[in-house]
């Protein structure tokens, strides 16, 4: 039986699962000399074997984009694992453990998105000097102002001819149509919080004839100088997202390359997103791993956390919805990694999906869910004149949250007593970071500034 858990250039060979090109004694191992011997294909499928695409792919090292003035920096770091990383929100604001799921009442759910509605309403009322809202249903002939939530009158894709607008409670809670054709431009999406001005002659369809969308919050603003003289000193930060596996065979070898890299660069932060276990890879789906979830990904996190020790930088692991040793809840708690040592959990922060980072006084808004993909399926504009990407974007910072979509994509499964405390923005992060299977890009709000 053991004999088809060895590699075929040794036959029948009963040893342990090594590749030809690593051959390790279990001294080796307890070391954890390379991330290579860690990694190797055999360790997680009989059948695994090296990526050939991944391996013969071309334009290694490549940049393949860049932003902004690249040709002055030196882009290596110091290795300084005594630059600050914390979380943003810290004591009760911050997810920094799992939580009792899978009981929610509808009820609940409607309170929080009433929250929203009202919280959001109040910063529009002021900011553009708003005296009142009228409730959306109510027959006039007259201009009017009213607040409620995009929503889509079916089970299908929002679209202009089927844009509801409903009211929070204090607006009486009803559901009107909205006609959108007097309106020159528009970006809208389920979930969002919006004020229009319109009118409703009859009390059955609103008319809108402008559109007031949300607002951003500020930045956040160094309380002493010493926290303001960090920012002088440069800080080098690396951010990579999962997989970490080539799409065909369950080798890490994308994350090795990685590894050298770090210690090549010397970055003195390193961001880590998952999935590190992807529930969507094929042989995990067919069940073709010969170790449980949760050792695979130790392994990997004991790769990651050796290899890079030499460099001396900061790591941050942020978990996702797919990988499949982890709670598929969002907001999603942190990894446990209570096996690390005292000085290797001095030099690993274990954040959330989503968080807010505050490194060397720079912000950094994460999460591993892709919201660009969920609300790219579901956003409608007209004469906006702005890409998609860009609008997408500016929707979470002024929605002021990681998801705005509601209701969610089908594979999120959204706590939303926990959404409402740890999903929402407190501050306009200085870089917000959204990994996603759309292409990759990178925008500058210019009137964030």
């Amino acid at each position: 039986m053991l004999d088809s858990y060895s590699t075929p250039a040794k036959g029948s060979q009963k040893r342990a699962l090594t590749t030809p090109e690593h051959p390790q004694s279990k001294r080796g191992v307890a070391r954890l000399p390379s991330p290579s011997l860690l990694l190797s294909p055999a360790s997680f499928s009989p059948s695994a074997t090296p990526s050939q695409k991944y391996g013969m792919r071309g334009g290694r090292g490549e940049v393949v984009s860049s932003f902004g003035t690249v040709q002055g920096p030196r882009w290596t770091g110091k290795g300084q694992s005594s630059v600050r990383v914390e979380m943003l929100e810290g004591g009760e604001n911050s997810l920094i453990s799992s939580y009792k799921y899978m009981f929610q009442r509808l009820r609940d759910v409607r309170d929080v998105l009433t929250e929203k509605i009202e919280e959001l309403g109040e910063e529009l009322r002021s900011h553009f000097n708003i005296e009142e809202f009228s409730a959306v249903s109510l027959p006039v002939q007259n201009s009017i102002t009213v607040l409620g939530q995009v929503c889509c009158d079916s089970n299908g894709k929002l679209n202009a001819q089927s844009v509801l607008l409903e009211a929070g409670q204090e607006q009486g809670g009803r559901q009107v149509p909205v006609d959108l054709s007097e309106l020159k431009e528009f970006s809208l999406f389920p979930g969002q919080v919006v004020v229009m001005e319109g009118m409703n002659p009859s009390g059955e369809t609103f008319v809108a004839t402008k559109l007031y969308e949300g607002i951003p919050l500020p930045f956040h603003c160094p309380e002493v100088k010493q926290e303001m003289d960090e920012v002088s000193e440069p800080v080098m930060v690396v951010m990579a997202c999962g997989p970490y596996t080539p799409s065909e065979s369950l080798t890490y070898d994308p994350l090795i390359d990685l590894i050298t890299i770090i210690n090549k660069d010397r970055p003195d932060v390193c961001i880590l997103l998952g999935p590190f276990v992807d529930s969507k890879h094929e042989q995990i789906e067919k069940n073709q791993v010969t170790e449980t979830f949760e050792t695979i990904f130790k392994r990997c996190v004991d790769s990651i956390v050796e290899g890079t020790k030499g460099s001396g930088c900061r790591l941050v692991f942020v978990p996702s919805q797919r990988d499949v040793h982890h709670h598929y809840i969002y907001p999603q708690p942190p990894f446990n990694l209570s096996s690390l040592s005292k000085d290797d959990s001095a030099r690993v922060t274990l954040a959330s999906d989503p968080c807010t980072l505050l490194i060397s006084n720079v912000t950094f808004g994460l999460t591993s869910t892709d919201i660009l993909f969920h609300m790219g399926a579901e956003e409608i504009s007209c004469g906006t004149g702005t890409e998609r990407f860009t609008r997408i974007m500016k929707h979470m910072l002024t929605q002021r949250s990681y998801y705005p979509l509601y209701p969610p994509a089908e594979e999120v499964n959204m706590d939303y007593d926990k959404f409402q405390q740890f999903s929402q923005m407190n501050l306009t992060p200085d870089i917000l970071i959204v990994p996603s299977e759309l292409r990759s890009r990178v925008s500058w709000k210019k009137d964030q500034q």
